[in-house]
């Protein structure tokens, strides 16, 4: 099998015209042309009256036209041997894991700590899951009663629960991280196994949507546990137990739940997400090595979705095969700062996120369909410890809290969020009454004045940034546009610090991963994180086991 990259075809091709366009390519006939599988699919939107795909395909040819192609140096530039993407375990499956040995503990199962799961149990080690959290059916509700009566539930919401904050979110399944051991296709082909569209293994920018993932989430919870895991719900972690250890100050012997109960293990995976403030807190306490790190705050912004549509594709806005449109923007803000694009919902709505009571955060959901009325992101200001919260190494989570009390306070103090439309945001004056753009925030919003809603230095940039990125998205600085406030969480504040082999730098067999020990920034890089600390957990352990 062979790998075609860099095909480009217009817009409305057929199937004829690729397999056309594949055989003209390589100078051979429809006879040596055996089978063709889309590998990524992706789109040149630069012109927008000549929108293109973009093809990486393997392809299947008879075997004395592959030989005579691989020798053809014309032909070498355009061709490759299709690279081995499938997954490979690396130490032996444990067929008979000892009975005696104690099973790995996997603390949160969001994305990193369910692929986690999945790779331990896979590999016969039947690890035991802690999730904070109720299971994902009951958490939906608990989160649907936040946004339809006002009620919050500080241990079953958008943050916390069965399949993580991504549940509730676009469901966006790509990332920037380097991965020759193509770990990302092993995160999606589970995923496509549990019931997510096969279509995500091609796009260039995948995505399920919110519906979808609770049901893939349901069925990779079944997968886990058939395999011999464990997944306990409304099971937060209150201590960790530690020991003198031989290479680090500590090693992890265990935990104690909130209930009370106390299970031992000495390898346990640390994947509790970025709005663990408390465990983060208590790991701190317990002497776990800690750093502060850089993160962003800012508000949701709204825009009706057919004006990115058209800003982004023209007079193909609509399209199927390009669907609702999104967009990624920097802004370079004279004070110093950058404010940039986060998390882009298109075709979706913002929700609300808190996780702890009296707060307000904002976040962006969309379904699969991507066809609500408004396109959202987050605009949003980098900070840093050094600059903006240097008293300790939890001050971030202090700064989160105080701008999630405040917004609290501006939207009425009942869960409403506090907005304010585009125009009046630069203007300096405060908003009175909607235009055109109708709020998705549920359950839902009070206008006024965001201008104290977020450090001046926040204001400033991104009152500079709004007209910049109008430069790019014609009619992005629309006076009618709606922000709402206020984006918090869009990383986690903090690092627990690991070293090569990915236990914390200070204790031994505690392996910190994904998002809230600061190791990942999305779905699918959470998921690539769970699969590598698996993995380093399971040599690590098996290692031990060999040994004794």
């Amino acid at each position: 099998m062979l790998r075609l990259s860099e095909l480009k075809l217009p817009l409305n091709h057929t199937d004829d015209d690729l397999t056309a366009a594949i055989i003209e390519k390589l100078a051979i006939t429809s006879d040596d042309l055996l089978s063709v599988r889309i590998f990524k699919r992706s789109f040149d939107a630069r012109n927008k009256s000549n929108i293109l795909l973009i093809y990486q395909l393997d392809v299947v040819l008879a075997v004395e036209t592959e030989a005579r192609l691989l020798k053809n140096p014309d032909i070498q530039a355009l061709i490759k041997p299709s690279p081995d993407t499938q997954y490979h375990f690396i130490a032996p499956i444990q067929a008979d894991f000892p009975r005696t040995q104690q099973r790995p503990i996997i603390i949160g199962f969001g994305p990193c700590g369910m692929m986690a799961a999945m790779i331990l149990a896979q590999m016969g080690l039947k690890p035991i899951v802690l999730e904070r959290g109720q299971a994902v059916r009951q958490r939906t509700k608990d989160t649907w009663d936040l946004w339809r009566k006002r009620q919050l539930n500080p241990e079953s919401n958008v943050q916390f629960g069965e399949g993580g904050a991504g549940t509730f979110s676009d469901g966006k399944l790509y990332s920037q991280v380097k991965d020759k051991r193509h770990l990302g296709r092993k995160v999606l082909t589970e995923f496509v196994k549990a019931g997510a569209p096969e279509e995500i293994l091609y796009h260039s920018k995948p995505h399920i949507g919110t519906f979808k993932l609770v049901k893939m989430v349901e069925n990779m919870r079944a997968e886990i546990i058939r395999l011999g895991g464990e997944i306990h719900f409304n099971s937060r972690v209150e201590t960790i137990h530690m020991e003198p250890g031989t290479e680090h100050p500590h090693q992890i012997t265990g935990v104690t739940l909130s209930n009370g109960e106390t299970l031992l293990s000495r390898h346990i995976i640390l994947a509790i997400g970025h709005s663990a403030r408390d465990t983060f807190q208590m790991l701190l306490n317990q002497g776990v090595y800690i750093e502060a790190k850089p993160f962003s705050i800012g508000f949701r912004i709204e825009h009706p979705q057919s004006l990115i549509d058209h800003a982004r594709f023209g007079g193909f806005a609509g399209h199927p095969l390009l669907g609702a449109a999104d967009y990624k923007l920097v802004h370079h803000c004279a004070n110093g700062r950058t404010v940039y694009s986060f998390c882009m919902c298109p075709g979706g709505t913002v929700v609300a996120a808190a996780s702890e009571p009296g707060g307000v955060v904002t976040n962006g959901m969309s379904e699969y369909s991507r066809n609500e009325r408004n396109a959202n992101a987050a605009i949003v200001v980098g900070i840093t410890p050094d600059q903006d919260y240097p008293e300790h190494v939890l001050a971030g989570i202090d700064l989160q809290r105080k701008l999630e009390k405040a917004a609290f306070q501006l939207g009425g103090a009942n869960y409403n969020a506090p907005a304010q439309l585009v125009g009046d945001f630069l203007s300096d004056r405060p908003s009175k009454e909607l235009s055109d753009v109708a709020p998705s925030y549920r359950p839902g919003i009070t206008l006024g004045d965001l201008s104290t809603a977020l450090p001046p230095y926040a204001i400033t940039a991104i009152r500079e940034a709004i007209p910049a990125f109008d430069k790019q998205i014609k009619g992005f600085a629309m006076g009618e546009a709606l922000l709402t406030g206020v984006e918090t969480r869009t990383s986690s504040p903090i690092c627990i610090k690991r070293s090569d082999n990915l236990q914390s730098i200070n204790t031994s067999g505690l392996f910190p991963a994904g998002e809230g020990a600061g190791y990942a920034g999305g779905i699918l890089s959470a998921g690539i994180d769970g699969i590598k600390v698996a993995e380093a957990l399971a040599l690590d352990l098996l290692n031990l086991t060999k040994e004794s």
